[in-house]
């Protein structure tokens, strides 16, 4: 299915449909990534539903969406799983998750388990800002906008004096994703450091779920 970050970002999308026996519940932002690792395993009995990445600039609405999807489509599934990590719900999807018996992604956010959650605990980088593939691409939508910094160019250093670097996260990078990711390091005056992570722990959580 061709589709954008655009309607990724912002609407409720449906991007598998195999009339599979396992249903992946998934943050937008994550949709290229679990779509690629589904077709590299060829994992035919695996539907994906994407939720809308901006979701993410409202974490206390995730939680009550995922429950809704998780009841409305139990009976048809054999098993759901929860591709998101805490996401800013301070810990109120995982209790979800487990008062409901689903399963979901280890880990704080998507910047940890791309890492890889224990490498990223190891780093304790209190002051990095960072970015990930989708984020690059969206970067005006989800950080520059919503923080009124294209009206109100003299808040960066409000927003942003205690960071010391920007570290992409790369995922699939490009040397286009590299500059662009380079140019918003020096946009908001931090140092810029490049890290391709690939998929991290996302890939083999996925494929543990994918196998029961």
């Amino acid at each position: 299915m061709d589709i954008t970050d655009q309607e990724l970002s912002h609407q409720e999308t449906t991007l598998s449909e195999n009339q599979g026996r396992v249903l992946l519940l998934a943050c937008g932002a994550l949709a290229r990534e679990i779509l690629d690792i589904i077709a590299r395993h060829g994992f035919t009995h695996l539907d994906l539903k994407c939720l809308p990445a901006i979701l993410h600039n409202a974490p206390e609405k995730i939680t009550p969406l995922i429950e809704e999807k998780i009841a409305e489509h139990r009976a048809v599934y054999d098993d759901i799983y929860v591709l998101y990590a805490d996401c800013g719900t301070g810990g109120l999807l995982q209790a979800t998750c487990d008062r409901l018996g689903v399963k979901m992604l280890r880990g704080p956010h998507c910047y940890s388990f791309f890492e890889g959650n224990d490498d990223f605990e190891k780093r304790d980088e209190f002051t990095a800002f960072y970015l990930t593939d989708f984020l690059v691409r969206q970067f005006d939508a989800f950080v520059w906008k919503p923080l009124g910094l294209d009206r109100h160019p003299d808040l960066i250093s409000m927003y942003f004096g205690n960071y010391t670097k920007l570290v992409y996260q790369a995922q699939n990078p490009t040397d286009a994703l590299i500059d662009q990711a380079r140019g918003y390091a020096d946009k908001m005056g931090l140092e810029f450091e490049y890290r391709p992570t690939g998929y991290g722990d996302l890939e083999g959580e996925l494929i543990t779920f994918a196998k029961g």
